[in-house]
């Protein structure tokens, strides 16, 4: 039976029209460029997946680059835990590349410009070049340094190569339009003076290139035949050609820049800078926090390879910013886990059970299944003693018919061991109970509803369990105006228990994988050590959180469910050209805010709305200006879609539209 092909993502798609169109398959190369400046996060993943899947898929070489033009944030120890990381992931790069090799290179292109008259020092403040630039709807003027003679550029060049002046005394720009439509090809910088060590070249340079700058040309010099970044850098995309057309040889390859959807998830922070005040801050223990969202942090919780290109194949490919919940996430390591996880017992909130009617002197050693999910797991053996540990929460004294676990008068089955039967209690002075007294029967071949999970007292080994919860009690934690990203920081986000596991654990290894049974899957943290046993909850059995989210704060109410804001802003356009004056002025603010949270994406699909559903074009239009504002350039679709409101009888669409 031949194997189901995949249908091939938009990305495959431009490559196999490269390949119809004459590109050799030999010729095909990749790259993931992360910048070492933080650990890789669940983020990155995507990234990773889509540069390496398509250097599997087409057998073609991708190299790991180092984008480490900043030294006042990179460090070598973000390099080693890149490398980790993507290792671990089970990617093998072809070359280990670094943009810090490139800086001679990109030094004499820098020439080059400042020879052709197409770059120039500038002297100002930054203030004054950002107001020189204008907005995306009012052109730049050109600044009095712009026309520096060509001799005059080269030394000044030279000198801020050789460290003569100082951090913002001068900028190197490039010399293209300070009236293009396109914000960033209003002069961009390409160099900056910055005096800091760099982890890699030391003292040699005090000038470095900017990002913009770096990127294409390495790709160039790399040969990349696709540059895939995130949708971020579509605006980008203009600049990266510019660069590219200084420099190319037409006899080699030229790198094509395109652009893929980031990974975006709930309750989850996806920016590193955020992420480094949480480790700066003492909120976590470190980048590799059980809690963090970073690569290293989800391997010591307990995640896997497999489960995370799992969930990133599951993601997919796709053009269009989104929100994926965390659920799924946990969902491919429990599907991963619950194939290869041994089954252990373990009691996490113990309750002592005391068997009188077996020998105190007496124990058993019991077969168990190691996985019933695996059948070349085989079996252990576990002890049995007149004195085990249940969960607390297994018994209560007085209980309904539809309580099937342990109570006064009922019975229960003893995972792999015996049926008991609760018979009477203990307590201690406050009326708690202490213990519960049970008999047991050897015949197991009687029908009992409950079973439970149990430890044999005199043979358990103590041990330290981490539960951990959400680290925000948010959804979208850093999407608020008006809050900081730290106030949604959940306080009950690790929970440390002394627990009680059955013998077989006693020499567990850091990093290996259990399920305690009915309790989740757990994994031996890094801190444990000989006698000191150390846990961390990976993941539940089942998804709870769906059913009870954390609480912001105590009494409050459960957090809604956040709809997507370009839902929110399409349910304004059913009513916004009938609301009286005072209620359309709230509801265009409204609009204004919710769409400094779309993507073009969202609303270019609403260019196309019938002509009768004029609200809907309304609120399409004012949500235009806003992106416009916040920088997307104007393409063919705004062009027609501005151009045919102007000719619309609604006179409300003709003023939104004539603003723009």
């Amino acid at each position: 039976m031949s194997e189901e092909k995949k249908p091939l993502n938009f990305i495959e798609h431009i490559i196999e029209e490269d390949l119809k169109n004459g590109l050799d398959p030999k010729d095909l190369k990749f790259r993931f460029p992360p910048e070492p400046n933080g650990y890789l996060h669940i983020g990155h993943t995507k990234a990773i997946g889509i540069s390496f899947g398509l250097g599997e898929k087409y057998k073609a070489p991708v190299n790991l680059r180092f984008d480490d033009t900043n030294p006042a944030k990179e460090e070598q120890e973000y390099v080693d835990a890149i490398k980790e990381d993507v290792s671990w992931l089970g990617y093998e790069w072809a070359e280990e590349c670094y943009s810090s090799d490139y800086f001679q290179q990109l030094y004499d292109w820098a020439v080059l410009l400042i020879k052709q008259g197409k770059a120039y020092v500038d002297s100002q403040s930054s203030e004054a070049m950002a107001e020189q630039k204008g907005t995306p709807t009012q052109p730049g003027v050109d600044g009095p340094y712009r026309n520096r003679s060509v001799e005059e550029n080269l030394d000044l060049f030279e000198r801020m190569k050789k460290g003569e002046f100082n951090e913002g005394e001068h900028i190197l720009r490039a010399k293209i339009d300070m009236q293009h439509p396109n914000m960033l090809m209003r002069d961009p910088l390409i160099y900056r003076i910055l005096k800091k060590h760099h982890h890699r070249t030391a003292n040699d340079w005090c000038i470095y290139p900017m990002y913009d700058w770096t990127h294409g040309e390495s790709d160039y010099i790399e040969q990349i035949t696709h540059s895939l970044c995130s949708l971020e850098f579509k605006p980008h995309r203009e600049l990266y050609d510019w660069f590219l057309d200084q420099v190319v040889d037409a006899n080699k390859i030229r790198p094509k820049q395109r652009e893929f959807a980031r990974l975006n998830l709930s309750y989850t922070i996806m920016s590193k800078r955020k992420l480094l005040k949480l480790v700066e801050e003492g909120v976590v223990s470190g980048w590799d926090d059980p809690r963090m969202p970073t690569i290293s942090g989800l391997r010591r919780r307990g995640y896997t390879p497999s489960s995370i290109r799992k969930f990133v194949e599951t993601v997919g490919v796709a053009k269009r910013e989104n929100v994926i919940d965390v659920s799924l996430l946990e969902f491919c390591i429990r599907e991963d886990l619950n194939k290869s996880a041994p089954r252990v017992m373990a009691v996490l909130n113990p309750l002592k059970v005391v068997i009188t009617n077996y020998d105190a002197d007496k124990e058993d050693w019991l077969e168990a299944e190691n996985n019933q999910e695996d059948s070349q797991a085989g079996f252990r053996k576990v002890p049995f003693s007149n004195e085990i540990y249940i969960e607390k929460d297994d018994f209560k004294e007085e209980a309904s018919d539809k309580f099937f676990r342990l109570k006064l008068g009922g019975e229960v089955r003893l995972k792999n061991a015996y049926i008991i039967k609760a018979e009477s209690v203990v307590k201690d002075a406050n009326g708690e109970i202490t213990e519960v007294h049970c008999t047991y029967s050897e015949d197991t071949s009687k029908k009992v509803k409950g079973t439970l999970h149990w430890v044999s007292i005199k043979h358990a080994v103590k041990a330290e369990v981490r539960e951990y919860d959400r680290l925000f009690n948010d959804e979208a934690p850093d999407s608020h105006n008006d809050k900081d990203f730290m106030e949604f920081i959940n306080p009950n986000s690790l929970k440390i228990i002394e627990a009680f596991v059955e013998p077989s654990l006693a020499d567990a290894e850091i990093g290996q994988q259990f399920q305690f049974q009915r309790l989740g899957y757990f994994n031996v943290d890094k801190d444990s050590k000989t006698g000191q046993l150390v846990f961390n909850k990976t993941v539940g059995l089942k998804d709870s959180w769906s059913k009870q989210k954390p609480k912001t704060e105590a009494n409050q109410p459960k957090p809604q469910q956040k709809r997507p804001a370009i839902e929110l802003i399409k349910q304004y356009g059913k009513k916004y050209d009938r609301l009286p004056d005072d209620k359309r002025e709230a509801a265009k603010a409204d609009i204004q805010e919710l769409a400094k949270q779309i993507s073009y994406e969202d609303l270019e699909p609403l260019f196309n709305t019938s002509v009768k559903k004029s609200g809907t074009r309304i609120i399409t239009m004012i949500s235009l200006g806003v992106l416009l504002n916040n920088g997307l350039e104007k393409n063919e679709a705004i062009h027609a879609f501005i151009e045919k409101a102007l000719e619309d009888k609604n006179k409300l669409l003709v003023e939104e539209a004539s603003a723009l």
